[in-house]
């Protein structure tokens, strides 16, 4: 069999709809870098990835590859592991929110933890946006959905997302992975069975919407 029939068996003549399908994915840590797998095995290659970051020995109980690149800037070392990947090393901060063109992208995947970018994309790219919330502190992964904005609960950083968008009077609706898990902890101690999770799930939610564009 080829690398992608099993994919084939389910989508059918999706698949070439999810080859040419251009997504930009901002964040490749624990809930990044496990989207990003998903995305690629399943025929999505036209994928750009934009971090910062590079891989330390505390991001190898989460994060795709980190335990073969330490000390190595994480969208140089993962194009190493998926060639068709365009990277971008950039921090992700409001500012370059604002002055990054999204335009040429059929989806913008938010896997990140700046809050004020994140408010940023928001108001931006609703429309094709699908934003993960956090994943640390919390050891259940059957917990995590996906709704809208307005339908997400039992996550702290999750409600001051809301609260500064209905500040700002925005109204729309928008895709986001949650936990309706109360956190375990204070500290930002993470398991891999959840952060993995709202990958996969990110992963799975962008491949519906890009499904749907082709009815």
């Amino acid at each position: 069999m080829g690398v992608h029939d099993r994919i084939k068996q389910l989508v059918g003549e999706d698949f070439t709809t999810l080859q040419n399908a251009k997504i930009i994915l901002l964040g490749v840590g624990g809930v990044g870098s496990f989207c990003l797998d998903c995305l690629y095995r399943s025929g999505v290659k036209n994928i750009t990835i934009v971090d910062f970051d590079t891989y330390d020995d505390s991001n190898q109980n989460r994060q795709m590859w980190s335990e073969l690149h330490e000390g190595e800037v994480k969208v140089e070392a993962l194009k190493k592991h998926y060639p068709e990947l365009s990277i971008i090393k950039k921090r992700i901060d409001e500012q370059w929110i604002l002055d990054f063109n999204f335009e040429p992208y059929d989806l913008v995947l938010d896997a990140i933890d700046d809050r004020n970018a994140k408010l940023a994309l928001a108001q931006k790219c609703y429309k094709k946006l699908i934003s993960s919330f956090g994943g640390a502190k919390r050891m259940d992964p059957t917990k995590v959905q996906v709704d809208d904005i307005w339908k997400s609960y039992g996550d702290k950083f999750g409600s001051k997302i809301r609260y500064e968008l209905k500040k700002r009077g925005f109204q729309k609706k928008y895709k986001v992975v949650f936990s309706s898990e109360e956190a375990n902890i204070k500290e930002k101690g993470s398991f891999m069975g959840v952060t993995a999770t709202f990958g996969l799930i990110m992963c799975a939610e962008a491949m519906k919407k890009i499904r749907k564009k082709s009815c």
